[in-house]
C-alpha cells in the first residue's frame, strides 16, 4: 500500500482517538456539575426538613409556656374564690377556671399533634443526614476520578498531538491537505475502508474497475459517491514506514 494511504488510516485512528478525548474531557466537568446539582437539591431539602422540625419544637415549647401560665392563672383564680363574698362573684371565679382549664385541653391536644408530627420529621432529618454524608463522601470521590481521568486524558492528547505532528511530517502535503478538507467536510472522517465492494462510510458500491485499481494501492483514490480516501488492504503498522520518504501523489 502506498505510504501515504498508510499514514493517512493512521492519522485518521489519532483523530478519531482526539474526538473521542476531547469530548470525554468536556463531558466530566458537567457530570460533576450534575452530581453537585442533585447533592445541593437533597441539602436544600434537608434544609427544610431541618427548619420544619425546629419549627415544630419552637411551637410545642411555646405552647407548654401557655399551658404553665394557664396553671397559675387557674391557681391565683382558686386563691380569689376563697375570698369571694357573693355567689356572682364565685361564680365569676368558677367560669374565668373552667375557661382556663379548656386553654390548657386546647394546648394540650395541640401539644399531641405536634408530636405526632415531629417523629416522622426527626426520623426524615436523622435518615437525610446519614445519607447526605455518604452522597458527600460518593460525589467527593466522583471529583478526585473525574480530575485524575481528566488528567490521564490529557496527557494522552498530548502524546497523539505529538504522533500526529511526526506523521503529518511524513506525509505527501498534498495529500494531508486533501485529507484535512475531507475531514472538516465529512464530520471528521476523511478515510474509510472499501470492504465487500463497498465504501464502509457511505455504504454505497464501488465501481468493479475502480475496485480493481484501489486494491492495487498504489494511488490515492476517493470514493465516487463520497469523496473519501478509500483504502482496500489493512495498512500495515506506521512503524514500519520509519526511514521511508513518502512518494509523491500520483493522479
Amino acid at each position: 500500500m502506498l505510504p501515504d494511504l498508510q499514514l493517512a488510516v493512521r492519522l485518521q485512528e489519532l483523530d478519531n482517538r482526539v474526538t473521542e478525548l476531547t469530548r470525554e474531557i468536556s463531558s466530566l466537568p458537567k457530570h460533576i456539575a450534575e452530581i453537585e446539582k442533585k447533592l445541593e437539591s437533597h441539602t436544600r431539602k434537608l434544609d427544610a426538613d431541618r427548619a420544619a422540625l425546629s419549627a415544630n419544637q419552637t411551637d410545642r415549647k411555646k405552647t407548654e409556656g401557655e399551658i404553665q401560665l394557664q396553671e397559675q392563672k387557674i391557681s391565683k383564680l382558686r386563691g380569689q374564690m376563697m375570698d369571694a363574698k357573693t355567689n356572682d362573684q364565685y361564680r365569676a371565679f368558677q367560669n374565668e377556671i373552667e375557661f382556663c382549664e379548656k386553654e390548657i385541653r386546647r394546648a394540650e391536644d395541640h401539644i399531641l399533634e405536634l408530636m405526632g408530627e415531629s417523629e416522622p420529621l426527626d426520623k426524615n432529618v436523622k435518615a437525610a443526614e446519614l445519607a447526605l454524608k455518604e452522597e458527600k463522601a460518593q460525589v467527593e470521590a466522583e471529583k478526585q476520578q473525574a480530575r485524575a481521568r481528566t488528567a490521564e486524558d490529557k496527557k494522552a492528547l498530548d502524546e497523539i498531538n505529538q504522533e500526529r505532528a511526526r506523521i503529518v511530517a511524513q506525509m505527501n502535503p498534498n495529500v494531508y491537505r486533501q485529507y484535512e478538507r475531507i475531514r472538516k467536510g465529512r464530520r471528521g472522517v476523511a478515510i474509510a475502508e472499501a470492504v465487500d465492494g463497498r465504501c464502509s462510510a457511505c455504504h454505497m458500491t464501488i465501481r468493479l474497475q475502480f475496485f480493481q485499481d484501489l486494491k492495487k494501492g498504489d494511488q490515492v483514490m476517493n470514493c465516487e459517491s463520497c469523496s473519501r480516501i478509500l483504502y482496500c488492504n489493512p495498512p500495515v503498522a506506521v512503524e514500519d514506514l520509519a526511514g521511508e520518504s513518502a512518494p509523491a501523489v500520483q493522479g
